[in-house]
């Protein structure tokens, strides 16, 4: 029979030593943030409980990295490439969508599309309601532009938010086929 070697050396205690410490000082941190008056109260709300789940963080995240990859490709494709606006404009968008397509899919929303089909009447499905959004927020700019005694810019953020919050219903209750939201 063969002889065991149960030897540790120093390293390697130290190592498994490190790590510990690492998650302790982690889990230490999180619960002073959790234990901090401000951060409970916004913890603690049923409204902030309620509408910033998981798949909304998650949402908005990959929503914010949509928007770099479409200010980014742009940026790129302008600037260093020397590219026609308009184009580089056009490729950014079609760049953000595919991507806020595959990220949503996959990561916010777990998609549960079986086959070619299936995926294919739900990429359809997404791309439409990003067309009506679109349609939204250009005529709904339009008019707040023309119509409202606000700033553009102002009419711009308002627009747009109520666009991502649409973006976002559209999508989990009508491009995605999930288990949570049954259509």
């Amino acid at each position: 029979m063969k002889k065991v070697n149960n030897n540790i050396n120093n390293s390697d205690i130290d190592k498994i030593n490190k790590k510990n410490f690492k998650s302790t000082n982690k889990e230490k941190k999180l619960n002073k943030i959790k234990e901090n008056a401000f951060v409970k109260k916004i913890l603690d709300n049923k409204f902030v409980s309620k509408f910033f789940t998981k798949e909304v963080i998650l949402y908005i995240v990959f929503g914010l990295l949509t928007t770099a990859i479409n200010v980014g490709s742009f940026s790129i494709l302008t600037y260093l490439l020397h590219i026609e606006e308009n184009l580089a404009n056009n490729i950014g968008i079609v760049l953000a969508v595919l991507f806020a397509y595959i990220t949503n899919k996959d990561l916010v929303f777990h998609s549960e599309a079986q086959g070619f089909g299936e995926k294919f009447i739900e990429f359809c499905k997404f791309i439409l309601g990003r067309l009506f959004t679109m349609f939204i927020e250009s005529i709904g700019g339009s008019v707040m532009f023309r119509y409202l005694p606000i700033p553009p810019i102002v009419s711009k953020c308002i627009i747009t938010i109520v666009v991502i919050i649409l973006n976002f219903f559209i999508s989990k209750f009508f491009a995605f086929k999930s288990s949570n939201n049954e259509n």
